[in-house]
C-alpha cells in the first residue's frame, strides 16, 4: 500500500506570511493525521525573484514552529537538467518553440477583438488561450520560448475541500509556456515532474493554484509518473481589504517570537478546533489528532482576522 506523502512547497520570494503558513499548516497536520510523510520543496526556478536568504528564513520559522519535514529538501533550481531531459524525451512531440512577445498578442487580439465589432455573430475570443501562431514554425526550441500543447478533454478530479472539479486545459489553458526564453522553467512542470518523482500523494495547497491543477494531472500522465490520489485546495486568506494575502500585496511577515500564538492563530483561520496553549511540538500533536477538512468544505476565502 502507497504511503501517503504530502508536501509544502514555498516560493522563496520573500518570508513566510500567515496565508502561506496555513498552507504549509495544513499540509502538515494534515498528512501526519494520515501517518504520512511531509516533504519540504523550495520552488526557486525563477533565480531573478527568489533568493536564498528567504529559503533560510522559511527554514527557521517552520523549526521555530516545530513543523519538521521529512527527507531531504529538494531545491529546484538544482534541477534545471532533471526538467529539461523530460522536455527533450516524453514531452518532445508536444511541444514546439515560440517567439510571440506581449505586445504581439496584444495586437493580435485587438485585430480579433476589432473584427468581432465589425461583425458581431462571431464567437467572441478567449483571450486567455495561446492563438497558436508558432505551432507551424519550426523554431529553434531552445532558443525561444517553449510551449506544451495540452490535452483538449474533460478532466474531472475529486477536491477533497471544493468538491468534484471539471476542465479542459486545452480550452482554459491552451498551450502552456514550460520554458522561458531565459530558460527559466515555468512552475507547473517543474512541480508536476517533482511531485511525481518524489511519489507524492496528497497535495494540499492555495485555491489559485486549482485552475492549473487538470494541466498538472496532464502532465504526470505524459511524463509517466505516479498519479496524485487526493487533492484538496485551501480557501483564499484575505486581507482587510478584501485582497488575498500575497507578498505582491504586501502580506506582512509572520514573527516566530511566540511561536505558540501564532500557531493558535493560524489553527483559529483553518477553522480547526482549538488547542491548548503549550509547546509548539505538543499543540501541533493535539493539531493532527483533531484535523478535519469539515469546516473549510465549499469555502472561497477566508479573512485574515479568522471570522
Amino acid at each position: 500500500m502507497r504511503i501517503p506523502v504530502g508536501r509544502f512547497a514555498p516560493s522563496p520570494t520573500g518570508e513566510l506570511h500567515l496565508g502561506s503558513l496555513t498552507t504549509a499548516l495544513a499540509s502538515y497536520c494534515h498528512i501526519k493525521s494520515l501517518g504520512g510523510d511531509w516533504l519540504l520543496r523550495m520552488e526557486d526556478t525563477d533565480i531573478t525573484r527568489c533568493d536564498r536568504q528567504f529559503s533560510e528564513q522559511i527554514l527557521l520559522d517552520l523549526e521555530a514552529l516545530g513543523m519538521l519535514w521529512d527527507g531531504d529538501i529538494i531545491y529546484q533550481s538544482e534541477r534545471t537538467d532533471i526538467y529539461n531531459d523530460y522536455l527533450q524525451s516524453a514531452l518532445q512531440p508536444l511541444s514546439y518553440g515560440c517567439q510571440c512577445s506581449r505586445k504581439r498578442l496584444a495586437q493580435f487580439w485587438a485585430v480579433q477583438e476589432h473584427q468581432q465589432q465589425l461583425n458581431p455573430i462571431d464567437k467572441k475570443s478567449d483571450r486567455q488561450r495561446y492563438p497558436r501562431c508558432c505551432i507551424d514554425a519550426e523554431l529553434n526550441k531552445q532558443h525561444h520560448k517553449l510551449r506544451l500543447q495540452l490535452p483538449d478533454y474533460t478532466t474531472g478530479f475529486i477536491d477533497g475541500i471544493q468538491g468534484l472539479q471539471w476542465a479542459n486545459p486545452q480550452q482554459t489553458l491552451g498551450d502552456m509556456v514550460v520554458r522561458r526564453q531565459d530558460s527559466t522553467i515555468n512552475y507547473i512542470l517543474a512541480a508536476s515532474i517533482d511531485d511525481g518523482l518524489q511519489n507524492v500523494s496528497h497535495i494540499m495547497r492555495g485555491l489559485d493554484i486549482l485552475p492549473m491543477t487538470t494541466a498538472q494531472i496532464a502532465i504526470m500522465q505524459m511524463v509517466k509518473l505516479p498519479a496524485i490520489e487526493r487533492w484538496y485546495h485551501l480557501p483564499l486568506i484575505l486581507n482587510s481589504e478584501g485582497q488575498k494575502l500575497s507578498k505582491q500585496n504586501l502580506a506582512q511577515p509572520i514573527n516566530t517570537s511566540q511561536p505558540s500564538r501564532l500557531l493558535a492563530t493560524a489553527l483559529h483561520l483553518l477553522k480547526q478546533p482549538a488547542v491548548d496553549i503549550d509547546t509548539p511540538e505538543r499543540m501541533l500533536m493535539q493539531a493532527v489528532s483533531q484535523w478535519t477538512n469539515k469546516p473549510l468544505q465549499g469555502l472561497e476565502q477566508l479573512n485574515e482576522s479568522g471570522r
